[in-house]
């Protein structure tokens, strides 16, 4: 892995890409470029991060522009049409981008690693996709299911105050891997279940499929049907209609006149 260099001066460009790279977080700094009264550069990120504070001398950072460097990262692009290898080449990524243009990319590169999906729990994992269904069922000992058809235990067990539960799931299905995400949790006034599928994979290969769900039991059903989110949006299925959403009192009503209604959860991923 390294820096690509369209034809120019080799050893000038390699200095001139070492002045640029922030002293922080050692990415490739854009405009704008901040400094410290002694000199040290960072970027606008770290900037902020850093509470104001040179990193190097500890001196207060201030507002001011390092303008030598922006001006210079310009030419570089300009006259000798500076690219970079995506930082997620490791990854998988073939592109090699434009020096401004580079952030921008892998602020949203499809190879970038995935985070922990477990919802409502503070976990910092990130990797490839074989890392993390690794990481979900030996950390998280998550249920894998080898089929498109599965059968789980519903989360009949509703909080009696303000808090949740998550329970995750692992489908391989047609060469991918799918997550079922089960919640219950209270808010407000009312407990509330909820049920949503997500891949382990980016939102243009989620809409490549469907899913239907079936809760119920006791002769009961309710059903639902969707497209599953990219994990990496999968916190947003909360916030939308992308998730089926029982409240606490059909729970009882599906369940019969149980006490602990014993509910099941039967779904099926389709591919478009």
């Amino acid at each position: 892995m390294g820096n690509c260099v369209v034809p120019g001066d080799l050893h000038s460009l390699t200095m001139f890409e070492e002045l640029l790279k922030c002293s922080v977080c050692f990415e490739y700094m854009k405009r704008p470029i901040y400094q410290c009264h002694n000199g040290h550069t960072l970027c606008s990120g770290c900037k902020a991060r850093v509470l104001n504070k040179c990193p190097t001398c500890r001196h207060q950072l201030g507002d001011i522009r390092c303008l030598a460097l922006e001006k210079m990262a310009e030419s570089l692009q300009l006259h000798y049409k500076l690219q970079l290898h995506c930082k997620y080449e490791e990854f998988g990524c073939p592109e090699i981008i434009p020096y401004y243009t580079k952030l921008m990319h892998e602020d949203s590169c499809n190879f970038r690693p995935y985070s922990c999906p477990w919802p409502g729990f503070l976990c910092s994992a990130v990797g490839d996709i074989p890392l993390l269904v690794s990481h979900l069922t030996d950390y998280h000992k998550a249920v894998m299911f080898n089929s498109c058809y599965f059968e789980l235990g519903f989360l009949n067990d509703l909080p009696k105050h303000l808090g949740c539960r998550w329970v995750v799931a692992i489908i391989n299905c047609y060469g991918k891997y799918f997550c079922v995400h089960t919640g219950a949790f209270f808010t407000a006034s009312t407990p509330i279940s909820v049920v949503f599928l997500s891949l382990i994979g980016n939102q243009a290969e989620a809409c490549n499929y469907s899913y239907s769900l079936e809760i119920g039991g006791n002769g009961r059903k309710l059903t639902f049907e969707g497209i599953p989110r990219s994990i990496r949006e999968s916190e947003r299925s909360l916030e939308s209609a992308d998730s089926l959403i029982v409240p606490g009192g059909m729970v009882h009503s599906l369940g019969g006149e149980k006490r602990q209604p014993k509910l099941e959860i039967r779904g099926r991923i389709r591919k478009s």
